[in-house]
Protein backbone atom coordinates (compact mmCIF):
# COMPACT_ATOMS: atom_id res chain seq x y z
CA UNK A 1 0.00 0.00 0.00
CA UNK A 2 1.24 3.57 -0.68
CA UNK A 3 2.38 5.66 2.27
CA UNK A 4 -0.25 7.94 3.81
CA UNK A 5 1.62 11.13 2.87
CA UNK A 6 2.03 9.95 -0.73
CA UNK A 7 -1.61 8.94 -0.89
CA UNK A 8 -2.77 12.35 0.36
CA UNK A 9 -0.61 14.12 -2.22
CA UNK A 10 -2.03 11.88 -4.91
CA UNK A 11 -5.61 12.63 -3.85
CA UNK A 12 -4.89 16.38 -3.89
CA UNK A 13 -3.58 16.14 -7.45
CA UNK A 14 -6.55 13.98 -8.40
CA UNK A 15 -8.99 16.61 -7.14
CA UNK A 16 -7.37 19.14 -9.49
CA UNK A 17 -7.89 16.71 -12.35
CA UNK A 18 -11.52 15.98 -11.50
CA UNK A 19 -12.68 19.59 -11.16
CA UNK A 20 -11.15 20.60 -14.49
CA UNK A 21 -13.66 20.36 -17.38
CA UNK A 22 -12.59 18.00 -20.11
CA UNK A 23 -13.93 15.67 -22.83
CA UNK A 24 -15.48 13.21 -20.35
CA UNK A 25 -17.35 15.90 -18.46
CA UNK A 26 -18.62 17.54 -21.65
CA UNK A 27 -19.97 14.22 -22.96
CA UNK A 28 -21.77 13.50 -19.68
CA UNK A 29 -23.32 16.98 -19.71
CA UNK A 30 -24.48 16.55 -23.28
CA UNK A 31 -25.95 13.12 -22.60
CA UNK A 32 -27.67 14.28 -19.41
CA UNK A 33 -29.36 17.30 -20.96
CA UNK A 34 -30.35 15.66 -24.24
CA UNK A 35 -31.05 12.09 -23.09
CA UNK A 36 -31.72 12.24 -19.35
CA UNK A 37 -30.18 10.95 -16.15
CA UNK A 38 -30.27 7.26 -17.10
CA UNK A 39 -28.23 7.67 -20.29
CA UNK A 40 -25.83 10.09 -18.58
CA UNK A 41 -25.31 7.66 -15.72
CA UNK A 42 -24.70 4.77 -18.11
CA UNK A 43 -22.16 6.95 -19.92
CA UNK A 44 -20.36 7.39 -16.60
CA UNK A 45 -20.51 3.61 -16.05
CA UNK A 46 -18.67 3.14 -19.34
CA UNK A 47 -16.06 5.69 -18.31
CA UNK A 48 -15.49 4.36 -14.81
CA UNK A 49 -15.97 0.61 -14.95
CA UNK A 50 -15.34 -0.38 -18.57
CA UNK A 51 -12.59 2.06 -19.53
CA UNK A 52 -11.29 2.05 -15.96
CA UNK A 53 -10.80 -1.72 -15.93
CA UNK A 54 -8.88 -1.52 -19.21
CA UNK A 55 -6.72 1.41 -18.14
CA UNK A 56 -5.81 0.00 -14.71
CA UNK A 57 -4.97 -3.36 -16.30
CA UNK A 58 -2.70 -1.67 -18.84
CA UNK A 59 -1.11 0.35 -16.06
CA UNK A 60 -0.24 -2.79 -14.10
CA UNK A 61 1.07 -4.48 -17.24
CA UNK A 62 3.64 -1.72 -17.66
CA UNK A 63 2.12 0.46 -20.37
CA UNK A 64 3.07 3.53 -18.32
CA UNK A 65 6.77 2.78 -18.82
CA UNK A 66 6.16 2.02 -22.49
CA UNK A 67 4.39 5.34 -23.08
CA UNK A 68 7.15 7.24 -21.29
CA UNK A 69 9.69 5.53 -23.53
CA UNK A 70 7.61 6.26 -26.65
CA UNK A 71 5.77 9.56 -26.06
CA UNK A 72 4.52 9.53 -29.66
CA UNK A 73 2.05 6.87 -28.52
CA UNK A 74 0.28 9.44 -26.36
CA UNK A 75 0.12 11.81 -29.31
CA UNK A 76 -1.59 9.11 -31.37
CA UNK A 77 -4.13 8.57 -28.59
CA UNK A 78 -4.63 12.33 -28.39
CA UNK A 79 -5.46 12.47 -32.10
CA UNK A 80 -7.85 9.52 -31.84
CA UNK A 81 -9.63 11.26 -28.99
CA UNK A 82 -9.74 14.52 -30.93
CA UNK A 83 -11.36 12.91 -33.98
CA UNK A 84 -13.86 11.11 -31.75
CA UNK A 85 -14.82 14.41 -30.10
CA UNK A 86 -15.24 15.99 -33.53
CA UNK A 87 -17.49 13.11 -34.56
CA UNK A 88 -19.66 13.37 -31.43
CA UNK A 89 -19.85 17.17 -31.63
CA UNK A 90 -20.84 17.23 -35.31
CA UNK A 91 -23.41 14.48 -34.67
CA UNK A 92 -25.01 16.59 -31.92
CA UNK A 93 -25.09 19.69 -34.12
CA UNK A 94 -26.67 17.86 -37.06
CA UNK A 95 -29.17 16.10 -34.77
CA UNK A 96 -30.20 19.43 -33.20
CA UNK A 97 -31.14 20.89 -36.57
CA UNK A 98 -33.69 18.16 -37.30
CA UNK A 99 -36.86 19.06 -39.15
CA UNK A 100 -37.48 22.78 -38.76
CA UNK A 101 -41.16 22.32 -39.60
CA UNK A 102 -41.71 20.60 -36.27
CA UNK A 103 -42.30 22.56 -33.12
CA UNK A 104 -40.14 20.18 -31.12
CA UNK A 105 -36.73 19.14 -32.46
CA UNK A 106 -36.25 15.40 -32.86
CA UNK A 107 -33.56 14.13 -30.55
CA UNK A 108 -32.39 10.68 -31.55
CA UNK A 109 -32.60 8.39 -28.54
CA UNK A 110 -29.59 6.19 -27.89
CA UNK A 111 -29.62 2.74 -26.34
CA UNK A 112 -28.09 1.79 -23.00
CA UNK A 113 -25.35 -0.11 -24.83
CA UNK A 114 -24.44 2.90 -26.97
CA UNK A 115 -24.27 5.10 -23.86
CA UNK A 116 -21.86 2.72 -22.14
CA UNK A 117 -19.84 2.27 -25.33
CA UNK A 118 -19.50 6.00 -26.00
CA UNK A 119 -18.45 6.64 -22.41
CA UNK A 120 -15.80 3.92 -22.56
CA UNK A 121 -14.36 5.08 -25.89
CA UNK A 122 -14.35 8.71 -24.80
CA UNK A 123 -12.49 7.88 -21.59
CA UNK A 124 -10.03 5.53 -23.28
CA UNK A 125 -9.02 8.32 -25.67
CA UNK A 126 -9.17 11.17 -23.14
CA UNK A 127 -5.60 12.56 -23.09
CA UNK A 128 -6.03 14.36 -19.77
CA UNK A 129 -6.99 11.18 -17.94
CA UNK A 130 -4.42 9.04 -19.77
CA UNK A 131 -1.57 11.44 -19.10
CA UNK A 132 -2.41 11.55 -15.42
CA UNK A 133 -2.64 7.78 -15.11
CA UNK A 134 0.34 6.79 -17.23
CA UNK A 135 2.73 9.69 -16.56
CA UNK A 136 1.88 11.10 -13.13
CA UNK A 137 0.50 8.15 -11.22
CA UNK A 138 3.71 6.03 -11.38
CA UNK A 139 5.57 8.88 -9.67
CA UNK A 140 3.65 8.06 -6.47
CA UNK A 141 4.81 4.46 -6.35
CA UNK A 142 7.34 3.67 -3.62
CA UNK A 143 9.14 0.34 -4.25
CA UNK A 144 9.92 0.10 -0.53
CA UNK A 145 6.24 0.34 0.47
CA UNK A 146 5.19 -3.01 -0.95
CA UNK A 147 4.53 -4.74 -4.29
CA UNK A 148 4.61 -2.18 -7.10
CA UNK A 149 1.73 -3.81 -8.96
CA UNK A 150 -0.48 -3.58 -5.87
CA UNK A 151 0.28 0.12 -5.46
CA UNK A 152 -0.55 0.71 -9.13
CA UNK A 153 -3.85 -1.11 -8.71
CA UNK A 154 -4.75 0.91 -5.60
CA UNK A 155 -3.82 4.29 -7.09
CA UNK A 156 -5.38 3.54 -10.46
CA UNK A 157 -8.60 2.34 -8.86
CA UNK A 158 -8.78 5.45 -6.68
CA UNK A 159 -8.38 7.64 -9.76
CA UNK A 160 -11.17 5.94 -11.68
CA UNK A 161 -13.58 5.65 -8.73
CA UNK A 162 -13.19 9.37 -8.02
CA UNK A 163 -15.16 9.88 -11.21
CA UNK A 164 -18.22 8.34 -9.53
CA UNK A 165 -18.54 11.47 -7.40
CA UNK A 166 -17.49 14.09 -9.96
CA UNK A 167 -18.98 12.69 -13.18
CA UNK A 168 -21.88 11.07 -11.33
CA UNK A 169 -22.82 14.42 -9.85
CA UNK A 170 -22.57 16.04 -13.27
CA UNK A 171 -24.83 13.33 -14.72
CA UNK A 172 -27.53 13.95 -12.09
CA UNK A 173 -27.32 17.73 -12.43
CA UNK A 174 -27.35 17.74 -16.23
CA UNK A 175 -30.30 15.33 -16.26
CA UNK A 176 -32.24 17.72 -14.03
CA UNK A 177 -31.40 20.65 -16.29
CA UNK A 178 -32.49 18.58 -19.28
CA UNK A 179 -35.91 17.99 -17.72
CA UNK A 180 -36.29 21.73 -17.20
CA UNK A 181 -35.22 22.50 -20.77
CA UNK A 182 -37.77 20.02 -22.11
CA UNK A 183 -40.41 22.65 -21.38
CA UNK A 184 -38.77 24.88 -24.02
CA UNK A 185 -37.76 22.68 -26.97
CA UNK A 186 -36.08 25.55 -28.80
CA UNK A 187 -33.75 26.12 -25.85
CA UNK A 188 -32.99 22.40 -25.75
CA UNK A 189 -32.04 22.47 -29.42
CA UNK A 190 -29.77 25.48 -28.94
CA UNK A 191 -28.16 23.82 -25.92
CA UNK A 192 -27.44 20.72 -27.98
CA UNK A 193 -25.89 22.87 -30.71
CA UNK A 194 -23.80 24.76 -28.16
CA UNK A 195 -22.54 21.53 -26.55
CA UNK A 196 -21.74 20.13 -29.98
CA UNK A 197 -19.78 23.27 -30.85
CA UNK A 198 -17.86 23.05 -27.56
CA UNK A 199 -16.97 19.41 -28.23
CA UNK A 200 -15.84 20.27 -31.75
CA UNK A 201 -13.74 23.05 -30.24
CA UNK A 202 -12.18 20.64 -27.76
CA UNK A 203 -11.40 18.25 -30.59
CA UNK A 204 -9.79 20.98 -32.68
CA UNK A 205 -7.79 22.16 -29.69
CA UNK A 206 -6.45 18.65 -29.14
CA UNK A 207 -5.48 18.42 -32.79
CA UNK A 208 -3.81 21.82 -32.96
CA UNK A 209 -2.23 22.18 -29.53
CA UNK A 210 1.07 20.63 -28.49
CA UNK A 211 0.08 20.51 -24.82
CA UNK A 212 -2.76 18.37 -23.50
CA UNK A 213 -5.67 20.15 -21.85
CA UNK A 214 -4.55 20.18 -18.24
CA UNK A 215 -4.29 22.70 -15.40
CA UNK A 216 -1.07 24.73 -15.55
CA UNK A 217 0.05 23.28 -12.23
CA UNK A 218 -0.22 19.74 -13.57
CA UNK A 219 1.60 20.73 -16.77
CA UNK A 220 4.49 22.12 -14.72
CA UNK A 221 4.49 18.96 -12.64
CA UNK A 222 4.59 16.86 -15.80
CA UNK A 223 7.56 18.81 -17.08
CA UNK A 224 9.43 18.13 -13.85
CA UNK A 225 8.43 14.51 -13.36
CA UNK A 226 8.16 13.17 -16.89
CA UNK A 227 9.88 15.57 -19.30
CA UNK A 228 10.05 12.89 -21.99
CA UNK A 229 6.25 12.80 -22.14
CA UNK A 230 5.57 16.52 -21.77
Amino acid sequence: MPDTSILLTFVAALILLEITPGPDMMLVIARGIAQGRRVATLTVVGMIFVAGAVQVSLLVLGVASLLQAYPASLVVLQWIGAFYLLYLGLTMIVSSLGDRTKKRPAVARISDWVAVRDGAINSLTNPKSLLFMFAFLPQFVNPNAGPVWMQLVVLGTIQKLAGIFSLGGVAMASGTIGQWLNRWPSLLAWQQRFTGIVMVGLGLRLLLSEVFMMPSSLIAWCERSAPAVC
